[in-house]
């Protein structure tokens, strides 16, 4: 489980930096950092909970 959240936090890294180098994809580095946010924040919360 941790290494798909990995793969994904990665992919979505990619998109927002794509989105950021090239200027007409600016909505692309919105989706990704929105993206790698809420993976991050799923990660989070599904770490935690396993602990429990």
């Amino acid at each position: 489980m941790v290494g798909i959240l990995l793969l994904v936090l990665v992919v979505w890294l990619v998109l927002a930096v794509l989105g950021f180098v090239v200027k007409g994809l600016f909505w692309l580095a919105i989706v990704g950092i929105v993206l790698f946010v809420a993976t991050a924040i799923f990660g989070g919360v599904k770490r935690s909970s396993l602990r429990r």
